[in-house]
């Protein structure tokens, strides 16, 4: 198993319980398991609400917020069920949120509430917007905690500092050459996330698709204006823009974060605008399929460029949702980076993509929500290799 983020320690615990006599080694590079994607999102609970119906990511989606939340209470780990609002703040968005609400419903969500202006404000008193769906279980989770949890239970061994260099075949076996000494195993598990195209190319995968990194920024809601924020507040996402668009999260530990955006990182780990990888800078606008993302999205990458710079732009698209949020209320916060994978057309792949060949699985493709999900593709994996 290559690959330490929680999507590969759920896969290699799910193995476990489906396969008891296998001996599974989880090979991570970094020196703890969760230190990018996993460690450094916003910590939500996502229950399927905007998913295409019929979707991988819809079905994973709607079993693994339940998953996550069973577990959660069982190895005691910090959770919430809070609730979110997603708020139509004009009139063009409304009937935008009809549509969200009848595809929650499609995806198999109960308990989807339609609020007016005044029942909204008697849930989040501070937000403006014409209508609102609540989504009550949604929450929040300290994925840090599942993830430590999860290495713990793996039924094998987790070994950190083990980059990937190089794999070979010999025989029946894999052999991956790492930082940590050569492993041998009989079956492949590539859960690299930001490095996933990578990986399965060492293992003779064809790159018909490549990982863009985009970096998404959070702003943090001082102390004193966090009573502005109850619990998780949403907007209607915009067909034109392929992310979902800035929000206010309560985290799970306490505070209220604002973002993120979603500005193209010039490293695939690159939370800092100076972090800068000539190789991975020149993977990306070497790519086809990135010049046509360019030339479909001009407007949004040109506003999210600026936004990334400008306290006053990020905050102006806060007030959409909170009126009273002023700049001088947002301190810088965290950052992380999604591994978003795309397309040669310069389509950006919204669904899972899990690919298998004869000894080997891959993870190619798990964006958001992949951390509150990640049970459930654990259980997907584990039926591919299986069929392996």
């Amino acid at each position: 198993m290559v690959g330490g983020g929680i999507v590969g320690l759920a896969a290699a615990y799910r193995i476990g319980q489906k396969f008891p006599d296998a001996r599974i080694t989880v090979l991570e590079k970094e020196p703890e398991v969760g230190q990018h994607q996993s460690g450094n999102n916003s910590g939500v609970l996502h229950a399927g609400l905007y998913y295409k119906p019929g979707s991988t990511k819809a079905r994973m989606a709607v079993c693994g917020i339940r998953q996550m939340v069973a577990f959660c209470q069982e190895n005691c780990i910090p959770h919430e069920v809070c609730g979110k609002l997603v708020v139509a703040s004009n009139e063009e968005e409304v009937p935008r949120l009809r549509d969200l609400l009848a595809r929650g419903r499609q995806n198999g969500l109960e308990g989807l509430e339609w609020l007016g202006r005044e029942q909204m404000k008697e849930i989040e008193p501070h937000a403006a917007g014409l209508a609102a769906v609540r989504v009550p279980q949604e929450g929040i989770a300290d994925y840090p905690a599942v993830c430590s949890t999860l290495a713990r239970k793996i039924r094998g061994s987790v070994v950190t500092g083990a980059r990937v260099r190089r794999l070979r075949k010999a025989g029946d076996s894999w052999i991956a050459h790492t930082s940590a000494g050569d492993f041998e195993f009989d079956l492949l598990v590539n859960c690299a996330g930001l490095h996933s195209d990578r990986v399965a190319t060492m293992a003779g995968v064809r790159r018909e698709m490549r990982i863009v990194p985009f970096r998404g920024e959070y702003y943090r809601i001082k102390p004193e204006r966090q009573y502005l924020v109850r619990n998780l507040i949403y907007p209607v996402p915009d067909p034109k823009f392929p992310f979902l668009g800035v929000h206010f999260t309560r985290l799970i530990h306490g505070g209220v974060e604002a973002g993120p955006n979603a500005v193209l990182a010039l490293a695939r780990e690159g939370y800092r605008k100076r972090d800068i990888s000539l190789r991975d800078m020149a993977d990306i606008f070497s790519y086809s399929g990135f010049r046509r993302f360019l030339a479909r999205y001009p407007r949004m990458c040109f506003d999210e460029l600026r936004r990334s710079f400008s306290r006053e732009l990020f905050c102006r698209s806060l007030q959409k949702l909170v009126p009273e949020i002023q700049v001088e209320d947002l301190e810088t916060g965290g950052a992380g980076v999604r591994a978003q994978a795309l397309a040669p057309t310069g389509e950006l792949i919204q669904d899972f993509r899990i690919v298998r060949t004869a000894d080997a699985v891959h993870v190619l493709n798990a964006p958001s929500p992949a951390a509150t999900a990640s049970l459930a593709i654990g259980e997907e994996i584990a039926k591919e290799v299986a069929e392996c």
